[in-house]
C-alpha cells in the first residue's frame, strides 16, 4: 500500500490537476493498491503524517507529490523517518532533492521510478535545533542570513504565483535576492564546528548548512556533498563587497564560486552558528523563525529514499 500525500497548490496550483489526469489513473491502470491524503494548508501534512505512523505498523511507503516544502513538512510529522521509505513526484519551484538525486522532472516518468523501485537507499537528514529547544528535520539543505531572507519574502510575495504560471518564477527570486542583498545589514557571525574551533565570520551574509549539493533552485553551493556520508558541507559567505556577491551569486549554478575570497566551504557533522543580530533561519526553503544562535547536526542514514541508479 502507497500512501500519497498530495500538495494541490504545488505547480502554482497545478499539484491536483496532476494527480487527478496523471497519477490517480496511472496508478488504477497499474492496479496499484494506494491512499491518497490532500493538504489544504501550512502545517497538513505534518500531521498527515503524524497520523499514518501512529497508525501503520512497520514500514510505511509514502508519496510526495509537491515540492522540497511538502518533503519538509513531512518531515516535522516522522517521529522515526527510519520507518519510511519515501517516493517523490517533483512538482514544486525549486525541487532540488529532486535535481541531486536524478528523479525525473515529469510526474509520470518519477511515478514510473517509484514503482520499478529502481533503487531504494538509505540518506543522511539534518536536524536544526534552536536554543529553547525547538528542532527541525530537513532533507536539503537549511541556512541562516540572505538565503533564508530571501525564501521568507519570496514566501509571501504577491506576485509569485503569477510569475510562476508564467513559468518565470525565478524572476521572482532574482527581484527578491537583489532587494534583500542591498538591505542587508552588517552582521558578524561565529561559526563552531565539532572540532570545537570557532570561525569568526565578519559581515556575514549567509551560512548554508547542505546535505545535497543544491538549494535555492539549482545553486551548487556544495559541489562535493554527499548524501550518505554522515557530514553537512557548509558554505559561508562575508567579508564580501556586495557588488562582487553579484558576481560571485551567479557562479554557484556551476560550484565555481569559491574562487571569490569570502567565500569558504567547511565540513562537520554537527555545529553552531552564533550571530550579533536574529536573522531569518530556512529548512528546505521553509522559513518560520528569526535567530541568533542555532545547532545543527546530520543523521546519518535516517530515512530511505527511492531514486535514479545514477544519481
Amino acid at each position: 500500500m502507497y500512501h500519497v500525500i498530495i500538495n494541490p497548490a504545488s505547480r502554482s496550483g497545478k499539484g491536483l490537476r496532476i494527480w487527478k489526469e496523471q497519477i490517480e489513473p496511472a496508478l488504477r491502470e497499474k492496479h496499484v493498491s494506494y491512499c491518497p491524503h490532500f493538504s489544504e494548508k501550512a502545517g497538513d501534512t505534518v500531521s498527515i503524517t503524524a497520523d499514518l505512523l501512529r497508525r501503520e505498523q512497520g514500514d510505511v511507503s509514502l508519496i510526495i507529490l509537491g515540492g522540497d516544502g511538502t518533503v519538509n513538512e513531512a518531515l516535522q510529522g516522522m517521529d522515526d523517518p527510519r520507518r519510511v521509505i519515501l517516493g517523490y513526484i517533483p512538482t514544486g519551484s525549486s525541487n532540488d532533492l529532486a535535481r541531486d538525486l536524478k528523479i525525473p522532472k515529469d510526474p509520470l516518468e518519477a511515478l514510473d521510478l517509484i514503482l520499478r523501485f529502481e533503487r531504494i537507499r538509505p540518506m543522511d537528514l539534518g536536524v536544526l535545533s534552536y536554543g529553547d529547544g525547538e528542532k527541525r528535520l530537513f532533507a536539503v539543505s537549511c541556512g541562516i542570513g540572505f538565503d533564508a531572507a530571501v525564501c521568507e519574502e519570496a514566501m509571501h510575495s504577491r506576485i509569485k504565483d503569477t510569475m510562476n504560471k508564467l513559468g518565470l518564477g525565478k524572476l521572482t527570486y532574482l527581484g527578491v535576492a537583489l532587494r534583500q542583498l542591498f538591505a542587508s545589514k552588517a552582521v558578524s557571525g561565529k561559526l563552531t564546528l565539532e572540532d570545537g574551533n570557532p570561525v569568526d565570520i565578519g559581515n556575514m551574509l549567509f551560512i548554508a548548512c547542505m546535505l545535497h549539493r543544491f538549494e535555492g533552485g539549482g545553486f551548487m553551493f556544495a559541489p562535493d556533498a554527499s548524501d550518505s556520508d554522515g557530514l553537512l558541507n557548509l558554505c559561508a559567505v562575508g567579508n564580501l563587497p556586495k557588488l562582487l556577491i553579484l558576481f560571485a551569486l551567479p557562479t554557484a549554478f556551476y560550484g565555481k564560486h569559491y574562487m571569490f575570497r569570502g567565500i569558504i566551504p567547511y565540513q562537520s557533522g554537527n555545529l553552531t552558528i552564533e550571530t550579533s543580530l536574529p536573522l531569518w533561519v530556512h529548512t528546505d526553503g521553509e522559513v518560520t523563525r528569526k535567530s541568533n544562535h542555532i545547532s545543527v547536526s546530520c543523521e546519518k542514514e535516517a530515512i530511505r529514499i527511492i531514486c535514479s541508479q545514477n544519481p
